[in-house]
């Protein structure tokens, strides 16, 4: 089955009201779904753009904005599951740090259906940002997701850089990984860009990576952001030879949309080049 994907290149917004912000994500959603994209992907802490509504002392807190950024969950929750169902497209809006438990949070990912139903991956590897500045914590349990394109799963961000968790998922069915990402290096990104196509490689499976872009000088959470949004594929016959199926301008403010051949994923396994998906088990000999 071919379906349209879309991957942002999403800018932060010092915002003026909660309309702003709906409007702004209204546009986005349905810029893609003009583009016939039906599965959309947004990046890693997108939403921190929301601290903005809560004034100065809010945002300039790394604490004091997680507690203020509960306040429009519900808000965000039902934004992007009105939109879901209205453009009849799977949306990966990014993630939102949730607050499960009083002054627990978790970096979360949340998957909208065209059915209207919701479901999440939560970050389980924290970087050491958010482990020793920002006190966010793993979660603890690795998901895939039923839909109509078949099984897909969420590596986010650090999460796609270690192979044993993209295989689990894999191993449960898994032919697309939909990695939502936040750096602000360029070493960063391209560790990042390079744990999404290694994933791709390992797993002969779709990674699609969606990086924040720009600059949010007023954010003590994501003040620099760079990179490219892509994706990636297998590296074997009826994929492009460099496992890039599109990427986007480093640093631009846009979409970057490809058709993907999800069907194509168990031909390449079973009848490919190479067998890196089936010959996994084989470096268990040498360890």
């Amino acid at each position: 089955m071919n379906v349209k994907i879309a991957a942002a290149q999403y800018d932060i917004s010092f915002l003026a009201n909660w309309q702003e912000y709906q409007t702004k994500i209204e546009r986005w959603v349905a810029d893609a779904a003009k583009q016939d994209a039906k599965i959309l992907l947004f990046p890693e802490y997108a939403s921190m753009e929301l601290a903005s509504l809560f004034g100065k002392d809010v945002y300039s807190s790394l604490s004091k904005q997680l507690v203020a950024m509960q306040t429009v969950h519900d808000d965000y929750i039902a934004l992007f599951k009105r939109l879901a169902q209205q453009h009849q497209c799977i949306i990966q809006s990014g993630t939102f740090p949730v607050e499960i438990k009083s002054g627990v949070y978790r970096n979360r990912a949340y998957l909208f259906m065209p059915d209207g139903r919701v479901d999440y991956q939560d970050k389980l590897i924290m970087t050491r940002f958010e482990n020793e500045h920002w006190f966010i914590q793993g979660g603890t349990e690795l998901k895939c997701f039923d839909t109509k394109y078949g099984k897909i799963a969420i590596n986010i961000c650090y999460d796609s850089e270690f192979p044993m968790l993209a295989r689990k998922q894999a191993e449960m069915g898994v032919n697309l990984i939909l990695v939502p990402s936040c750096t602000d290096t360029v070493a960063g990104y391209h560790r990042v860009k390079i744990g999404c196509q290694a994933r791709a490689l390992e797993n002969q499976c779709y990674v699609v990576q969606s990086p924040l872009v720009g600059n949010a000088d007023w954010s003590e959470a994501v003040d620099v952001n760079v990179g490219a949004a892509a994706i990636y594929t297998p590296v074997d016959r009826g994929f492009p030879d460099n496992g890039i199926l599109a990427v986007g301008d480093f640093n631009a403010v846009c979409w970057v949309i490809a058709e993907i051949a999800l069907d194509g994923i168990q031909t390449v396994r079973e009848h490919g080049q190479v067998f890196n998906y089936r010959d996994w088990p084989l470096q268990k000999v040498f360890s």
